[in-house]
Order: C-alpha cells, then sequence, then structure tokens
C-alpha cells in the first residue's frame, strides 16, 4: 500500500506526511499542484520540506493554464463576484487540484489519496465531491478532519518528533494562487477586527508609490489577450498584473459570506489581477453587449458563482452556463486602459471595433439621425400609457 497526499508544504499538509506514515506503516508519496503562486525557490522549498518529512517521492504538477481553461476564463466572462466583492480565489483550484492529483494516483498505480483539509471549511467539501466525481474508485484519507486536530495539536505533533514549524504557519492560514491569495486567522474568526498589516504576504495599498500607473489590456472575445499591446498567455497577462497590483496595493479586502455548510464565514483576500480584470472587461461589455445581454449574464454570473464556490463544478448546468458565457463574449474584443494608484483600480477608457457606442447616428444628450423631434414626443407619450392610466385609476378610487 502507499498513499498520494495533496502537499502544499503548509502546517496541515505536512502533518499528514509523517503521521499516515506512522499510521499506516507504508510509502507516502506527495503533489504539490502548482495552480499559480508558486516561485521556483518555493517550489523548492516544498520539494525539501517533502523530503524532510519522509515523502518516499513528491512531484510538482504545473496546472495553471488547466485551472485557467477551467475556470478562470469564465470569471472573467461572468464577470464573478461573491457578495460583489469576493472574486472566488482558491475555490477553483481545488478541482484542478483533485484532477490532477487523480491523474498521478492512477499513473503511479496507487489507490489511496489523502489532503489535509479540516472538518469546519469550504474546501474539504470541494475536494471530497472532486475526488468522488474524478477518482470514484479511490479511497480518501482525511486525518486531521476524522481527528478533529486543531493547528496547535498539528504543530505541537510535529515538533515532538523533531519537525521544525514555522510559527506564522500556526498563527495565519495563507493560500495562494493564480487567481488570487486568502488569509485567515483569529481576526477573520469574528467580524470586528481586522487583519493586521503583518499576516499579509505584501505590503498595504498605503505604502505603494504615491504616483499611480496605466495599462492598456487588450481582449479577444472576452480572454485577456495583450498588455499595453504585446500579445501573451492568459495565464501570462493575470501574472502580470497580479505583481504589477501587489505594487500598487490594489485588489485587498475582507469578505463575510455563506459557506458551503450553512455558517457564515470572513476571509482575507488579495487578488490583484481580478480587480483589474473584471471591472476593465465588465466595462468592454458595457459597450458592445445589448441591455438584455448584460443583464441576463450578471444574473447568471452570480449563479455561476455560488455553484462553483459551493463545489458544484460537475452539474450539467455549469457547462451550459459556460456556453452561453461563450456566445456572448463574440463581440467582447477591444481595448481597456486602467489606471492603479494606492489600492485603486479606475477604467479610464476602451475601444472595440464592435462599440455600439455610435456617435456616427446619435449623441446622447445632444442630436441624432435616427429620430426627430416628433418621434420622441410619441414614443414619450405611449412609454408612459401604463403608468399614466394607474395614476388615474388610483386618484379617482381615493378622490371617491
Amino acid at each position: 500500500m502507499s498513499i498520494i497526499v495533496a502537499f502544499s508544504g503548509g502546517l496541515d499538509t505536512s502533518f499528514c506526511v509523517p503521521f499516515l506514515r506512522e499510521q499506516h506503516g507504508c510509502d507516502i508519496h506527495t503533489v504539490t499542484v502548482d495552480t499559480g503562486g508558486i516561485r521556483a525557490q518555493e517550489a523548492r522549498e516544498i520539494a525539501a520540506r517533502a523530503k524532510e518529512l519522509g515523502a518516499a517521492s513528491h512531484h510538482m504538477i504545473d496546472a495553471r493554464a488547466d485551472l485557467f481553461d477551467r475556470s478562470l476564463q469564465y470569471l472573467i466572462k461572468g464577470n464573478v463576484l461573491r457578495g460583489d466583492l469576493y472574486p472566488l480565489c482558491v475555490g477553483p483550484d481545488r478541482v484542478v487540484q483533485a484532477a490532477s492529483l487523480v491523474d498521478k494516483a492512477r499513473e503511479m498505480g496507487i489507490s489511496t489519496v489523502a489532503h489535509g483539509s479540516t472538518g469546519a471549511g469550504n474546501d474539504q467539501i470541494r475536494f471530497d465531491v472532486a475526488l468522488s466525481v474524478l477518482g470514484g474508485d479511490l479511497t480518501i484519507l482525511t486525518p486531521i478532519r476524522d481527528g478533529n486536530l486543531s493547528r496547535e495539536f498539528t504543530s505541537g505533533w510535529l515538533k515532538e518528533r523533531g519537525y521544525p514549524v514555522d510559527a506564522s504557519t500556526t498563527t495565519y492560514s495563507v493560500n495562494t494562487g493564480l487567481w488570487g491569495t486568502t488569509v485567515g486567522g483569529k481576526e477573520t474568526l469574528g467580524t470586528a477586527l481586522p487583519l493586521p498589516d503583518d499576516a499579509w504576504p505584501t505590503p498595504a495599498p498605503s505604502e505603494a508609490p504615491d504616483e499611480g500607473v496605466s495599462i492598456e489590456i487588450g481582449f479577444d472575445r472576452g480572454v485577456p489577450v495583450s498588455l499595453d499591446g504585446t500579445m501573451h498567455p492568459p495565464v501570462a497577462v493575470i501574472e502580470t498584473l497580479n505583481a504589477l497590483g501587489e505594487n500598487h496595493g490594489v485588489g485587498r479586502a475582507i469578505h463575510v459570506g455563506d459557506t458551503i455548510l450553512g455558517i457564515k464565514g470572513r476571509v482575507g483576500f488579495q487578488a490583484p489581477a481580478a480587480a483589474i480584470l473584471i471591472p476593465a472587461h465588465r466595462e468592454l461589455e458595457k459597450i458592445v453587449l445589448s441591455r438584455w445581454q448584460q443583464y441576463h449574464k450578471a444574473q447568471l454570473g452570480d449563479f455561476y458563482g455560488m455553484l462553483l464556490h459551493e463545489a458544484q463544478y460537475f452539474d450539467p448546468i455549469m457547462r451550459d452556463i459556460e456556453s452561453f458565457f461563450d456566445s456572448s463574449q463574440e463581440t467582447v474584443t477591444g481595448t481597456v486602459r486602467v489606471t492603479l494608484c494606492k489600492g485603486l483600480v479606475s477604467v479610464t477608457g476602451c475601444e472595440s471595433p464592435f462599440s455600439l457606442f455610435d456617435t456616427g447616428v446619435a449623441t446622447y444628450g445632444e442630436q441624432n439621425d435616427l429620430w426627430d423631434g416628433r418621434d420622441a414626443r410619441g414614443f414619450a407619450r405611449i412609454l408612459g400609457v401604463q403608468s399614466l392610466l394607474t395614476h388615474r385609476v388610483r386618484t379617482s378610487s381615493e378622490d371617491a
């Protein structure tokens, strides 16, 4: 028997490696699925940590492009923000990580996988659902959840056996992905207190340069494809905007929402690329889509984000909504100029060959070639008929 552990190098997954080896007396293999935010040095440190903990082998899988193709492109196309604020920073990653874990288990001929989720959060459900759908023949172990183990217990257990534990991993839980970083700690267990500056992985907006920066983002059918006129793959666009946004302090906030388990949850997040791309994309849509496309996209975007957040990625309705998003993006091509300054994102202009903002036929509030004053007078009269009749009926009944 061997076990594959989904491994981040953090406290929970670090605990799983020696604990499972001790409990089951077998080889433990670790798999880190890179869904963004893992730099070369950090990848080496994660591999070294796995070896230090006694893993029989360690594997790093680059799944950033898969994450974009599966989920992130639709979060952009749908302008998805949970609670009008949170861009679903790391939830979508779990489907991709689970898929890579299942593929690696089958490649290695291993029938047991493990993840380090606790019994209190959303990730346990996301991992379990994805693993059961994609790898229903596999045995899933969740030692921290099953034992109801606290971070204090797992860090103490590791220290007792001579494994070093970074004090910060006990105080704050930080999850980094391509679409953003989440931060949880004692302050997020309630709603009254902000996270302290030292809990965040990057400097505060107040420490950003006083002078802002402007950047032009190019979209092709809703997908970000260029920066300042230079073409890049979507993943590279996102990573560049993350770095630029971090430097200018954008995308940081704290979100309160409903969890999959029915309780309220609170989490800090920093998602610079999402904070830049979503308003830029939405502004481009305003000039190329009809009002009813925008209206129904907003409803479906909210619904899609809720289902994705709540581990329903595999429901067929998700593919239906994605098809709608793809269809709606046929004309969402153009450029958007955005300014970043001390935590603020300002969309300053956009252009598209498919723009419906046609000054050649009409200018709002000034002149037009599509109708004259008589047409406008008649339109206003007809548009107000129902309001007029309703007012007359109610007024007459009150007078009576």
